[in-house]
């Protein structure tokens, strides 16, 4: 019984924790509605289109942070009580329900954005070296084609292909739970892909704010 409450105690407050939107409360300090502007996004592409550089990329620190305070801090916290075997259990649920929390955030009745930031914040937590990995294919990724949308997705493929040599060996949790963190990350783009084959997704531009479609995170 103690085992459970701690995982509900946990999870639920990772939810929470991952549900604060960091880039609409930023956005709403300046003036502005994320979900009236833009991509319509809470997330950190968004703001930095529609609020400015700066804040931006506060919006996927915060974000990330999300996601890497209750995958790394919280089995730490209660190691004692859970014991040692099932903390990689408790950090993986921890990380899926903080992505889940930023995606469907109930404060903002669950209108959040495509958790990419809070993905790689809770996977640096988990899977450190693997997080690295797709934030450099992220970033060549990005500064070849300057689509946001087409570097997040294909580098959540590129962590699925990745997570099942690198970490089978050690059981199926780790490869199971990036397999279907990077999927949720593909599938909450579904509308940049339709804007892609349409012709319509938007390149980013660093000179200026852009209020087009084709946000991301």
């Amino acid at each position: 019984m103690q085992v459970f409450l701690v995982f509900a105690g946990c999870g639920a407050v990772s939810y929470l924790l991952g549900a604060i939107p960091f880039g609409y409360l930023i956005a709403l300090s300046k003036g502005i509605d994320l979900h009236k502007t833009g991509s319509r996004s809470i997330g950190a592409t968004n703001v930095f289109r529609s609020v400015g550089r700066k804040w931006g990329y506060l919006t996927f620190l915060l974000d990330a942070l999300k996601g890497f305070v209750p995958a790394f801090f919280f089995p730490i916290a209660v190691k004692t009580s859970v014991g040692e075997e099932k903390l990689l259990v408790l950090s993986l649920v921890c990380s899926a329900l903080a992505v889940a929390g930023h995606n469907w955030p109930v404060y903002l009745r669950f209108r959040g954005g495509k958790g990419v930031a809070t993905s790689a914040g809770a996977l640096l937590g988990i899977v450190p070296l693997l997080t690295v990995i797709g934030l450099i294919a992220w970033a060549v990724l990005f500064m070849g084609i300057r689509f946001v949308s087409v570097a997040s997705i294909l580098s959540a493929i590129l962590l699925i292909i990745l997570s099942w040599p690198l970490y089978f060996n050690q059981g199926l949790l780790r490869p199971i739970t990036i397999t279907v963190l990077g999927i949720l990350a593909v599938w909450q783009h579904r509308s940049n892909i339709l804007r892609l084959r349409d012709g319509m997704e938007h390149r980013f531009d660093f000179s200026k704010r852009n209020l087009q479609p084709g946000g991301n995170k």
